[in-house]
């Protein structure tokens, strides 16, 4: 017995310390879950900061004018007051301006869904002499600021008579954007080539295969380029402020510029109008915004 129980307390010295006290354990924690649980921090904090002001224009519209002045101001309302989303609909024509503004939104996405696809197909799938140096022509277009071009346009769209009208703000839609070009271009580079190659074997013409084999492939480039075109068009304030004279044609960010003009300190009813105007956008990222991700992580993998 006493040899037995010499043996067990020998074994029980000699028993490996606990699998966590292990130098390499200890390593891979450092490595791997540190790192992820700090950037799940930083993302959180990161998201909470950047929503405070979206949480804050909610709050607004449901307090009342004399909630909204108090000093120091309150983060919660103490009653919840919906009448100023009534009075946004009613102060300004909100329906005709939205109905407005999704009008000339499809315009341009659908102007640049098509401007930019094909000349990204021919970027990136036929080979041409010249190629690669008009590319590059086409990219330090970008660095040209729109305040460089306004003028010129302005004249121009005068000439052709087409002030107080949609088209200055939907046919350059229609001529090419650099940035959507690049970045279908770049999907497109991902896009194995043996498909094509097969299409052509098989008596293809290049149409065919850009309208059949290329572009269902590329939806999710696609759309994150609907998404951006209809983002830059639906926030877009100062175009529509050049060109748009008669307050029937006006966008609906024109129209809340109006609202203030009308109303001046109405902050309860501006902010109702402003969550009104921000919901189509987060809608449309929400139903979208997985196509959006995998357009813009795909886009970048060749050069």
């Amino acid at each position: 017995m006493a040899l037995m129980a010499r043996k067990s307390k020998d074994s029980l010295d000699r028993e490996p310390a606990p699998l966590l006290a292990a130098p390499w354990v200890r390593s891979r924690l450092m490595r791997d879950v540190v790192p992820t649980t700090a950037v799940q921090i930083v993302a959180t904090v990161g998201g909470i900061f950047f929503l405070f002001p979206f949480l804050w224009m909610i709050l607004t519209s449901l307090k009342t004018l004399p909630e909204i002045s108090q000093v120091p101001p309150t983060f919660l309302p103490e009653s919840i007051d919906l009448s100023s989303y009534p009075r946004a609909l009613t102060t300004i024509p909100f329906v005709l301006y939205l109905r407005n503004t999704l009008i000339i939104c499809l315009a341009v996405i659908v102007g640049k869904l098509l401007s930019c696809s094909l000349p990204a197909y021919g970027f990136s799938r036929l080979r041409w002499p010249g190629r690669d140096v008009v590319f590059y022509i086409v990219l330090a277009t970008m660095m040209l600021p729109y305040q460089v071009t306004m003028i010129p346009l302005f004249v121009i769209f005068t000439q052709l008579h087409w002030l107080n009208s949609y088209w200055p703000l939907v046919v350059p839609a229609y001529l090419g954007d650099a940035f959507f070009i690049f970045l279908l271009r770049q999907f497109f580079l991902t896009i194995p080539p043996e498909l094509s190659d097969a299409a052509r074997v098989d008596g293809a013409r290049e149409i065919q295969i850009f309208w059949s084999i290329t572009l269902p492939l590329a939806i999710p480039a696609l759309a994150t380029v609907a998404l951006f075109s209809f983002m830059n068009s639906y926030t877009d304030f100062l175009t529509p402020l050049i060109y748009l004279n008669d307050d029937r044609l006006w966008t609906l960010s024109l129209g809340m510029t109006g609202y203030v003009s009308r109303n001046g300190a109405d902050w309860s009813g501006l902010m109702a109008g402003a969550v009104m105007f921000t919901v189509p956008m987060i809608v449309l990222f929400f139903f979208s915004q997985r196509a959006f991700i995998q357009g813009i992580t795909m886009s970048g993998l060749k050069g």
